[in-house]
């Protein structure tokens, strides 16, 4: 098809506490990344908000719309359904005579008018869109997605993400969608006792302090995943983590040196990291995959990825190697918005082979 009849393609990703968007060029390099904290829970006024944002990008305006979600989830929507029309509304009205699409998953593109029927696979379908994409570039591995509230984990073999569950209940049970992150994960989730200046000490189950603490003390937090404010709504120092850890066992900052602390954060890390080493377990003895089948990492902290990677003696590839991308400013790249890259693709190259005309 004519490179003339394509427009450049805006990939959405819509989650409960970031939006995500991507624009690929009319050859379908990557041209522009942007993700924008959008605490939904306060209301829906803040996806209308941050939208207007991104639409002021030049040819935003004009290009065709890509859209997935995690976002029905926030609970200011009684139900999915709800949730799911809901945002492809504000989308609608924002952008109400542009070309625009909604991914259903297996069932693909859907235009507004038919997207009612379809919101239960319109619901949190955006871990599909990426794996479809690792899956048609690698054939076969493990891609795991890390980001600032979960982690996806899905077998590719044959080309084909190959799950066993689809809904995120489904999905949660087999292993294959952890709720764990490295900015909103509250620290308590992560283990019931720590060791600490020599003993034993029960965390507060309190949400004092999340993931993100951990990682600045630790000095492995990509400062661009971390958009949301702190548990106490206070710095992100190093010094403002210390407090907010120091206070998830009862002490304060001050009761101990910087290296105590950083021991501690290494440790909570540790948890968490096994919790991930597990799932990776679980789903290569399904026997899917060859034993020198890859690790493919997304995500704000595919870092993790590499450490699992080589814990079990695997390849590692970077999501964002499948993409050409144009240089820009942003410290973004596409491994860290893989969704909102995978389903502007994906939409990219099925306009692509549509016939001229349509």
């Amino acid at each position: 098809m004519p490179s003339n009849s394509l427009n450049t393609v805006i990939g959405w990703d819509i989650g409960g506490a970031h939006v995500k968007a991507v624009m690929l060029a009319v050859d379908g390099s990557l041209l522009k990344i942007r993700q924008i904290a959008c605490p939904l829970w306060q209301g829906i006024s803040k996806l209308e908000e941050v939208i207007a944002e991104i639409l002021t990008e030049p040819g935003a305006q004009e290009s065709t719309h890509a859209v997935t979600m995690t976002g029905e989830l926030a609970d200011v929507f009684e139900s999915r359904h709800q949730g799911v029309v809901a945002l492809a509304n504000v989308m609608k009205k924002a952008l109400p005579k542009q070309d625009m699409r909604f991914y259903a998953g297996k069932t693909g593109f859907l235009s507004y008018p038919d997207l009612e029927k379809y919101t239960d696979q319109i619901a949190s379908a955006n871990w599909h869109a990426s794996a479809s994409i690792a899956a048609s570039d690698v054939n076969e591995g493990l891609f795991i997605d890390v980001g600032s509230t979960t982690t996806d984990l899905i077998c590719l073999a044959d080309g084909k993400a190959q799950t066993r569950g689809y809904s995120d209940r489904d999905r949660l049970q087999f292993d294959e969608l952890i709720y764990t992150g490295i900015v909103r994960t509250p620290l308590m989730v992560l283990a019931q006792r720590v060791p600490f200046a020599g003993e034993w000490h029960t965390l507060m189950a309190e949400h004092f302090a999340t993931t993100a603490d951990i990682y600045r003390i630790i000095g492995l937090l990509p400062e661009h995943a971390d958009l949301m404010p702190a548990a106490d709504m206070g710095e992100k120092s190093l010094a403002g983590c210390v407090r907010r850890l120091a206070r998830m066992i009862g002490a304060d900052a001050n009761d101990a040196d910087f290296s105590s602390w950083q021991k501690l954060a290494g440790y909570l890390a540790e948890c968490q990291l096994i919790t991930l080493y597990r799932a990776c377990q679980r789903n290569l003895s399904r026997g899917l995959l060859s034993d020198d089948a890859p690790l493919v990492g997304a995500g704000v902290c595919r870092y993790l990825v590499r450490v699992l990677a080589n814990r079990l003696r695997r390849e590692y590839l970077d999501f964002g190697s499948f993409f050409q991308q144009t240089d820009y400013s942003d410290s973004l790249d596409a491994a860290d918005c893989a969704a909102a890259v995978s389903v502007a693709a994906l939409l990219y190259s099925e306009i692509a082979s549509e016939p001229v005309g349509l």
